[in-house]
């Protein structure tokens, strides 16, 4: 006998976090539980806002619709790669877990995200063992200010190296107009890992690695579609978020493809909660285990979700704080 469940979830953010050209008061998003002899297996289905193309209604529906043939032996784990990514990767985690395909042993490193006042940031960076790699979003500012930041959190941590993200908020000209670049500091540029989604356009991005010299990393240009990953010159990473990308299965063809072309392949957050972070993190310890990924997200939030993060000293929310929306048969 199978058995389905259906749970819907809002976990307030905190004030002021603001995700492409949106304040996001809440993240919400589905819990899906299967259970089949005796097994259990729980699995996120959480679309972002303004990066996601579906919506979470729609998500909501495709989940329903594949558990609802689940339970009647009538829908396949193939199947799947065709559903909206965030379904695919909620359920494909699920089926994971019951037939204990998602290895238990997980890397709970995660690479620091810097936002708000570099003082406060140095300061966290500094207090951090060992050799450090963090990340710090640019182009929310004027490009002159974010190249004075990364010159003093690398003057000041020798030992510090940086993953930078755009999102896409440059256009060419102005990325060079304000010579981001020109006003790094020289012995800095060999410290950047590297840059994602510089501008807006796949083109733009490639000419700015071009002419700067600042090697640079797909994030969801490489979600669309028409896209071709190819190792072109200055593309150095690929940054995967599965629960924007699909199942657990096309994520592992997307990061071996990565891999063979040369390039870095790092598993990031979509800024799910606790639950889908921990099994990113054993995701991350199974596919890219020499990378450190980017799970450091939940500072984000006001609260985790039915599993907790290793030293998150955030209130962690039960299934009782959960809306049950449906359970098959």
């Amino acid at each position: 006998m199978r058995w389905a469940s259906l749970y819907r979830y809002r976990l307030p953010m905190q004030p002021g976090v603001v995700l492409g050209n949106q304040r996001l008061v809440w993240r919400e998003g589905w819990v899906v539980v299967l259970e089949a002899s005796g097994r259990r297996g729980e699995g996120e289905i959480a679309p972002l806002p303004g990066f996601s193309r579906e919506s979470l209604a729609a998500a909501g529906t495709a989940a329903q619709d594949w558990l609802a043939r689940w339970t009647l032996g009538k829908a396949f784990a193939d199947e799947l790669a065709a559903a909206p990514p965030s379904v695919g990767f909620g359920i494909s985690c699920a089926l994971a877990e019951l037939d204990d395909t998602l290895p238990a042993q997980a890397d709970y490193r995660s690479v620091p995200l810097c936002t708000g006042d570099p003082d406060e940031a140095l300061a966290h960076l500094a207090g951090l063992p060992g050799k450090k790699v963090a990340k710090l979003k640019v182009g929310m500012y004027e490009a002159v200010r974010d190249s004075l930041t990364v010159n003093m959190l690398l003057s000041a941590l020798p030992d510090l190296r940086l993953r930078l993200d755009a999102n896409r908020r440059w256009t060419r000209e102005r990325a060079l107009a304000l010579q981001f670049a020109r006003y790094l500091a020289p012995d800095c540029l060999s410290r950047i890992d590297f840059l994602e989604e510089p501008c807006a356009s796949t083109a733009d991005s490639l000419a700015f690695a071009a002419q700067t010299g600042i090697p640079i990393a797909w994030d969801e240009s490489a979600r669309e579609p028409g896209f071709t990953l190819r190792a072109d010159p200055g593309v150095a990473a690929l940054v995967v978020k599965p629960g924007l990308t699909g199942t657990l299965a096309h994520c592992r063809q997307t990061l071996d493809h990565a891999r063979q072309l040369g390039l870095t392949t790092v598993i990031s957050s979509g800024v799910e909660s606790s639950l889908a972070l921990t099994q990113l993190s054993r995701l991350a310890h199974w596919l890219t285990p020499a990378v450190p990924p980017g799970l450091d997200t939940l500072s984000l939030m006001q609260a985790q979700l039915l599993r907790s993060w290793p030293g998150c000293d955030l209130p962690l929310w039960s299934w009782a704080q959960l809306e049950s929306v449906e359970t098959m048969p």
